[in-house]
């Protein structure tokens, strides 16, 4: 080529500059866009030019190296870097395999210069965009980078160009810039040294889920660069997961926490990447941390359950292994591992074979979940094709339909329902299918039969015609009032109350409201289904009804018709079809058979005496449902046969059916009234306590002379009272109590002084028999004395006599609250004449727990409650007797969800986060879903609600609970991690079920409410700085778990909230309170969950220290006894209970005091568990520390160490570390000189509580989960407490 002659331009270093022809001189004195205009010229020139050129070269070549300058490399012009990084890119491809450039640091610059001008590609329709393309092409085609292999700082290059080219790769370039990136990329991995790790993370972050959903493109470019690159990268992804999967190094990438994502991944790439880290798979599969085998198992069981994988077939050991975690120790694991079995055997048919005996053992699994999960698993493999189900699976469904559980039983029987339904009433598989499920007919059929309560079927399906029959009934007598805005209002809620009980509520609720417009219009459509709802319709006249029904709203146009199909519906389920006085009458001939001896019970398989049992509850439950069916001579007849049998159970169902059906004897049947009557009286005063209630209440129901026939049962029983014979006490107290409950206008004055001077002076303050001190906290009803049954029921009497009453006029529901809570704090033994058994103590605790709990459904007396009383009340719900807590938490249940307890008592199942036993816990979860699904929908349903929010909103729960938890007596120091860790666990107990949804904005409600009562004090006691720190202390916990567990907390609360005045001051004027009651340390404590040391089985653990209380002193009891106001007193303070043991790890019975053990005593240090694996009889261990457990109490086999470490700590330091406080008993006087130092103890919380044992794991029997601890010598001599008057009237 010639040049015309250019004049040359002496370089910096003294070299001649030639320019080509046309382009002058470029220097930073000229403007940029004449460096642009002369640049575009050299451009050209070095794109016209090739490797052949080699005068060109050697011309240009002070050019190329003057482009290198620092001018150009860092000119703020892109125009102009770009201009020159496509130059730069024709040098290297003119001057190859030698660049011009020998310095190390200039070849880096230039190159890292080159890699930011590729950032230009992001955007295609910019005007440059075909110059960025250039520059791409140009670097993989002459693979330049390749030069920087020399350099000793090559990977800063790589790593830079990699993460500039993934993140400008998007959805708008076509398939050459892609193609061209993976050139360039893989000729850097395929023909390096090796790849180093900040490089592979620069490829393996693409594939991580949140990067890939940000950039598809990145992650297809990532993929089919590791398909290409697949030799050459394989050792080193498979250095990099050894690195962290077996060494454990995680800070060699900060990829490590998304290995398993990257596995997951790297598989469905090409599972050849994964070659050599399979193995290390199997070796994290018998990790010793659950958690990480739980992360293991989740990613192999996509692995192995992805449609197309072979992994399987592969990889024989680690399916082995995989299938080893079905047994795993670890309850998630065990769970995760059911779940996975559904996909594969969905995609993978051939290893049915391999999972069914494993699904076997899982389906026998003592958690409830992972049972429910393997019918999940087997019946949604069954809907999908039947053949993938074998018939050994479908047994393990089958025997699921007994379970204990109704969750699961449920679960088992509407699968088969499924399946029956699909393969044979739809034939939708042929008969081989159908026949394989022909089974399932008789045995859904069968489940009718079971005792269970859950289970009773039928029961439920007569008591839900019932209730919608009642609907039918008011939505009808709505049409017959005149039309206003609140008829139309009521009718409207109830036409969605009746869409509510038909299959799909959404698309019913149209209809209804069509059906009920028709039912406006047409009066003879009103009387036709009035007549079919009516008590006395008989079968054949609801055929009749509903025929006429249907014929009157059928369309012949419309041989399909929506709207008919759901009235006929409607129409079945409320319609008399299986029950009428023909079928009552029919049943009860049957009966009599039983009772005569005539019918061939023997023959069916049952004895003549449980046929007449199961008749009578049968006829029970119809009694409520078709009561006007039973009105007739023959059937009162065969009744009162029943009610002269010996079978208690029996009679008292007789009189049962008497109560709910007897309405018309007196007028219609004179005879059966005179009969009748003396039986009753006989039963109300020496039957069994339930045949006498219910005698009581048929008198009540169905006499109009009840006054008179009460009264001759209460004179000569309450004259008859003898607290010497308490076995013969019981019948009367239930006799009394219902009386005075159902007449109190009659009955409420004579109570009083039977109450007074008998029920509290002569029976409740004495203890004439000694309990058996055998340790138990519990014995069957059948082991309890007369004397505490006959104190259960006086507790009972005490309180129906107020209920009937509803007023407290006279101060007696005050004087009887104070009397309970003196029978809460004394632990039972109200008078501490240490008479009493434990197990009788605990009947007692819950009877007067249930008693405060029951006075307080009464509004007047609700109101009387005092906060410390509620607070006791509260604690029963920790009674350290599993049957206590049970009990108390089911009845607590039962009268929330019927909307009788205030809303304050919602707040006592945040104790429940403190329950050793996972199965309360689970209980106290349910109930609190439960009662706040059901409060929210009584809000929506009833518009009328919104006045009385504060009682029924469940938000609003959050204040009482925490002045609750402030008083709670283990939360002493406010300050102390462990316990603020117990608050908080408490705490989110409650607010997770209600941050579940963010309804109306509630997050940022209960975070104003916890602001707001920081702003109050504590109206229990408001000038006491330590009780307002706690509650302030407890606030700031709430707060915290509110902020961490929402984001949207923060938006501001729809509407102010208002705080209980019983339980909070008014807001002061110009009082703020904006200081952090807890650190920032202790915050992340609080929020990272970091676990509190636990005992191993074996180790020497810390005895589990308990707060003290005050003692409740009783003063002696007035001469007259006239009044239940009469003082209590005592002699002795206190008793104290011992802590209980940890009962799970040495398999000691619950009930005994002081149990043998044989146990030896581990050195501490433990060795970690190796085996994992669970077989399918194991019983569930109790040494796992489940959230919300109490701190462990002390090791079992470790009390005589402990006592001697106490006995020379007391030699070494002093008395005053010889005896810890306990709950449950007043703290003990120091030795002079010790004071100071225990001031604190000293000072603990007025109140005990019965701590539970602190690993329990489930009741096991009557005798599981009560273990008590061998009481410990104490090394001080007991000086006499101080005595403590308490006024009861107070």
């Amino acid at each position: 080529m010639d040049f015309p002659a250019t004049q040359p331009k002496p370089a910096a270093d003294g070299k001649i500059i030639y320019y080509p022809p046309g382009v002058k001189e470029i220097t930073d004195k000229i403007t940029n866009d004449e460096v642009v205009k002369r640049l575009k010229m050299v451009v050209k020139t070095f794109m016209d030019m090739d490797q052949d050129s080699e005068d060109e070269k050697q011309q240009y070549l002070p050019l190329a190296l003057h482009l290198a300058s620092e001018f150009f490399l860092r000119n703020p012009n892109k125009d102009v870097r770009l201009l020159v990084a496509c130059c730069l890119a024709d040098i290297f491809r003119i001057y190859a395999p030698e660049a011009p450039y020998t310095s190390h640091d200039k070849l880096k610059d230039i190159f890292l210069f080159i890699t930011r001008q590729l950032k230009g590609l992001e955007d295609t329709k910019s005007p440059q965009f075909n110059r960025y393309f250039y520059l791409l092409e140009n670097l993989a085609w002459v693979k330049s980078y390749n030069i920087c292999f020399e350099l000793e700082d090559c990977n800063d290059i790589f790593i830079q160009l990699f993460r500039t080219l993934f993140s400008v790769i998007n959805n708008s370039h076509n398939q050459k810039v892609q193609m061209h990136m993976l050139d360039l990329m893989s000729s850097i991995i395929m023909e390096g040294d090796g790849v180093t790790q900040e490089l592979l993370d620069s490829i393996l972050i693409n594939l991580i889920p949140a990067h890939k959903n940000l950039n598809k493109q990145a992650f297809d470019l990532a993929k089919v660069l590791l398909k290409r690159t697949v030799q050459t990268i394989e050792p080193c992804i498979a250095n990099f997961f050894n690195q962290v999967l077996v060494l454990g190094k995680s800070s060699v990438s900060d990829l490590s926490e998304h290995v398993f994502d990257l596995i997951q991944e790297l598989f469905a790439i090409d599972p050849h990447l994964l070659l050599s880290v399979m193995p290390q798979l199997e070796f994290k599969l018998k990790s010793n941390d659950g958690e990480e085998r739980l992360a293991v198992v989740r990613l192999l069981a996509k692995l192995f359950g992805s449609k197309d994988s072979d992994l399987a077939t592969q990889n024989r050991p680690l399916w082995q292994c995989f299938l080893g975690r079905f047994n795993d120790i670890h309850v998630p694991v065990r769970l995760e591992s059911v779940k996975f079995a559904s996909h594969c055997l969905m995609n993978h048919p051939d290893l049915a074979k391999d999972l069914t005996e494993y699904l076997k053992v899982r389906s026998h699994d003592p958690e409830e979940a992972i049972r429910h999960d393997v019918i999940v698993t087997i019946i949604t493999a069954g809907k999908r094709d039947l053949s993938l189900v074998n018939d050994q699976l479908l047994g393990f469904v089958r025997e699921r339909t007994l379970d204990k559980r109704w969750r699961v039983r449920k679960e088992a029987m509407m699968g088969l329902a499924q399946l029956y339904k699909k393969y044979c009433l739809h034939a939708e598989a042929g008969k081989d299918a159908a026949e394989k499920v022909s089974w399932i007919k008789d045995k859904l059929l069968h489940i009718y039969y079971q005792n269970s309560i859950d289970d009773k079927a039928l029961n439920e399906m007569w008591k839900c015609q019932n209730m919608l029959r009642s609907h039918v009934r008011e939505l009808l007598d709505l049409h017959k009032q005149p039309t206003s805005e609140a008829n139309s209002a009521a009718m409207f809620g109830k036409l969605m109350t009746i869409a509510k009980n038909l299959p799909d509520p959404g698309k019913a609720q149209d209809f209804v409201k069509k059906f009920n417009q028709v039912l406006g219009d047409d009066e003879k459509l009103r009387s036709q289904l009035e007549l079919l709802i009516s008590p006395t319709c008989s079968c054949k006249q609801a055929d009749v009804c509903v025929r006429e029904i249907a014929r009157k709203l059928a369309n012949p146009k419309q041989p399909t018709n929506p709207f008919l199909e759901m009235v006929k519906f409607l129409l079945e389920r409320i319609a008399p079809v299986h029950i009428d006085s023909e079928a009552i009458s029919a049943l009860v001939k049957l009966m009599n058979k039983s009772i005569e001896g005539t019918a061939d019970d023997e023959e069916e398989g049952v004895s003549p005496d449980t046929a007449i049992r199961a008749g009578l509850e049968l006829l029970k439950v119809l009694s409520f449902t078709h009561p006007t069916s039973f009105h007739s001579a023959e059937t009162y007849e065969s009744l009162l046969q029943c009610l002269r049998m010996e079978d208690d159970k029996v009679a008292e169902a007789a009189i049962q059916i008497f109560r709910n059906t007897g309405h018309k004897i007196e007028t219609d049947l004179p005879q059966i009234r005179s009969t009748l009557i003396p039986i009753l009286h006989q039963k109300a005063k020496r039957g069994t306590p339930h045949q006498a209630k219910q005698a009581v209440h048929c008198i009540h129901a169905i006499f109009s002379n009840k006054e008179v026939q009460l009264a001759q049962i209460f004179e000569p029983l309450s004259r008859s009272l003898n607290a010497d014979v308490p076995e013969q006490l019981i019948t009367p107290l239930v006799s009394l109590g219902h009386i005075s409950m159902l007449a109190p206008d009659q009955f409420a004055s004579p109570m009083k002084s039977v109450v007074a001077n008998f029920i509290v002076k002569d029976l409740l303050m004495n203890d004439r028999s000694t309990g058996e001190k055998n340790g138990k906290l519990w014995s069957p009803d059948e082991e309890v004395s007369p004397e505490v049954l006959a104190k259960v029921q006086a507790i009972k009497l005490l309180v129906r006599w107020l209920l009937g009453m509803k007023n407290n006029q006279s101060k007696s529901a005050n004087s009887t609250l104070r009397l309970l809570s003196a029978m809460l704090v004394s632990e039972g033994d109200l008078t501490e004449q240490k008479r009493i058994s434990k197990s009788d103590m605990s009947r007692l605790r819950l009877a007067a727990g249930s008693a405060i709990m029951k006075l307080a459904q009464e509004p007047c007396y609700h109101e009387i409650i005092t906060p410390e009383q509620f607070q006791l009340c509260a604690l029963v719900i920790n009674d350290e007797c599993y049957q206590v807590r049970q009990i108390f938490a089911q009845k607590l249940h039962k009268a929330l969800v019927k909307l009788l307890l205030p809303l304050e008592y919602m707040a006592i199942f945040a104790l429940c986060a403190k329950d050793p036993v996972k199965e309360r816990r689970a209980h106290a979860r349910q109930c609190l879903l439960k009662n706040i699904s059901i409060r929210r929908e009584y809000i929506k349903q009833n518009p009328m609600a919104n006045e009385k929010l504060l009682s029924l909103l469940p938000e609003y729960v959050v204040p009482y609970m925490i002045h609750l938890l402030a008083h709670d007596p283990d939360f002493t120091k406010p300050q102390d991690v462990d316990q603020l860790r117990d608050v908080k666990e408490c705490l989110w107990f409650m607010l997770e079920v209600l941050m579940t949804k963010n309804e109306n904005n509630s997050h940022a409600f209960m975070k104003k409410m916890s602001e707001n009562i920081k702003l109050t004090r504590d109206a229990q006691s408001p000038d006491e700085p330590k009780a307002n720190e706690k509650l302030y202390t407890v606030c700031d916990v709430a707060l915290c778990v509110i902020n961490s567990k929402s984001a949207l907390c923060n938006a501001d609360s729809p509407k102010d909230p208002v705080l209980p005045t019983k339980f909070f001051t008014q807001p002061e004027k110009d009082f703020c309170n904006d200081r952090n009651y807890i650190s920032e340390e202790t915050r992340v404590l609080l929020l990272t969950g970091k676990p509190k040391p636990t005992g191993v089985l074996g180790t020497v653990n810390k005895p589990l220290s308990a707060t003290g209380r005050r003692p409740y002193i009783r003063t002696t009891g007035s001469e007259t006894g006239s009044s239940v106001n009469s003082e209590l007193s005592s002699s002795a303070g206190n008793r104290s209970r011992e802590q209980s043991s940890d009962i799970s790890e040495t398999g000691v019975s619950e009930n005994d005091e002081n149990p043998v053990r044989i146990i030896s005593v581990t050195p501490a240090k433990t060795e970690p568990v190796k085996n994992k694996e669970m077989n399918s009889d194991q019983t569930t261990q109790g040494n796992s520390t489940e959230r919300g457990k109490k701190r462990t109490a002390t090791a079992s086999g470790t009390e005589n160490i402990h006592q001697k470490t106490e006995e020379k700590s007391v030699e070494e330091t002093g008395p005053s570390l010889a005896a810890k406080t306990r709950r449950g008993r007043p703290t003990k006087p120091e030795p002079q000189g010790t004071t100071a130092k225990n001031e604190e103890t000293n000072k603990a919380p007025v109140r005990g509580r019965k701590r539970a044992a602190a690993n329990q794991e489930g009741p096991g029997s009557l005798e599981a989960g009560n273990a008590k601890a061998p009481k410990q010598q104490d090394t001080a001599k007991k000086p006499a407490a101080a005595q403590r008057q308490i006024d009861l009237q107070r």
